[in-house]
């Protein structure tokens, strides 16, 4: 009788283990924010305010600790993501420089190296000439570039980077050719074009809007499919809202955005990957994120699972043929 009791017992406790799921996965350890990008820069901002959102909505129970690793254009940060494969406590805050710095240096990383979560933002492009140049609008631009060919000059931030990239795609969609001149960072970039150094930015909205507020540079366009959202005037009662795309204003080339996107290392548990992905719709979805969206004048869009990895395939293909045809891509 006792081992029959014994055997009825194993055998309910199998059907109740069979019945009630695993709890899902829980952080038990503080987490690391690990930023691509040196303090004050977009993805340390992007970290942080995730990370203030956490804090101040309880989404976590754990602390999280914001760590900066920007060397390499980013590249240390994932490495250094690399290195905790299965640590689901380690989470890689980053752009699609994720899966594009591979194509144009040895790391000691690769894509595979990291597991995608999700993106919460796409960054947008403009052109910005000096706010007294006499270009009315992009097509303008274009053309005066075209007249003296590789005598302008369009600054941005880092070589075989984004603005790099979009300054490529903008010479062969138009015909048109520049001087391309890197800078670390695209605070550099703004500053040398309000002083005249350069002729033209490739740079994001908050990264001139201090130099557009003074009135030394201006927006000509923005390289997305539709006009940024309204906002309250930034200079001369013109405001985000204002600002033609660049394909209304007769460029061939209608989008270029840059995701901001969310990584944990390779090997870690599916659930672990899915409780990120709830954490960070649900900080999506917080006024605090549309207050961020608004200030940086971002595009909000959050995509996780299938969306998100479609969307990087589809921008990896992209880019990749703009580094084979510069002959960036390294063997």
């Amino acid at each position: 009788m006792k081992r029959f009791c014994i055997a009825a017992g194993a055998a309910l406790a199998s059907v109740i283990a069979a019945v009630v799921p695993a709890a899902a996965w829980q952080p038990t350890k503080p987490i690391e924010f690990v930023v691509t990008s040196g303090p004050g820069g977009g993805t340390d901002n992007f970290a942080r305010i995730v990370q203030s959102i956490i804090a101040k909505h309880k989404l976590i129970e754990q602390p999280v600790v914001v760590l900066n690793k920007g060397g390499g254009s980013g590249a240390e940060g994932y490495i250094y993501g690399k290195g905790a494969k299965g640590d689901a406590h380690k989470v890689v805050f980053g752009t699609n420089n994720a899966y594009l710095l591979p194509y144009v240096a040895k790391l000691g990383y690769k894509l595979s190296d990291l597991t995608p979560v999700s993106a919460l933002a796409l960054d947008e492009f403009l052109i910005w000439v000096k706010g007294d140049a006499p270009y009315a609008d992009a097509k303008a631009y274009v053309e005066a570039a075209k007249a003296k060919p590789g005598s302008l000059k369009m600054a941005g931030s880092q070589s075989k980077d984004t603005d790099q990239t979009l300054t490529a795609m903008i010479q062969e969609a138009t015909g048109a050719k520049w001087i391309y001149v890197p800078f670390q960072g695209g605070g550099a970039a703004a500053t040398q074009l309000a002083g005249g150094h350069v002729d033209s930015n490739t740079n994001n909205p908050n990264e001139n809007i201090g130099q557009w507020k003074a009135g030394q540079v201006k927006p000509l366009c923005v390289f997305s499919p539709v006009r940024l959202a309204k906002s309250d005037p930034v200079h001369d009662g013109k405001g985000w809202g204002d600002i033609p795309t660049c394909k209304e204003a007769g460029l061939p080339l209608e989008a270029f955005q840059m995701p901001r996107t969310v990584w944990l290392p390779a090997e870690v548990p599916a659930d672990a990957v899915a409780f990120y992905a709830d954490v960070m719709e649900k900080v999506s979805k917080t006024p605090e994120w549309a207050e961020f969206i608004a200030r940086t004048a971002q595009t909000a869009r959050f995509m996780k699972g299938k969306e998100f990895t479609d969307f990087v395939a589809k921008d990896e293909a992209a880019n990749a043929k703009v580094f084979k045809n510069e002959g960036w891509v390294v063997n």
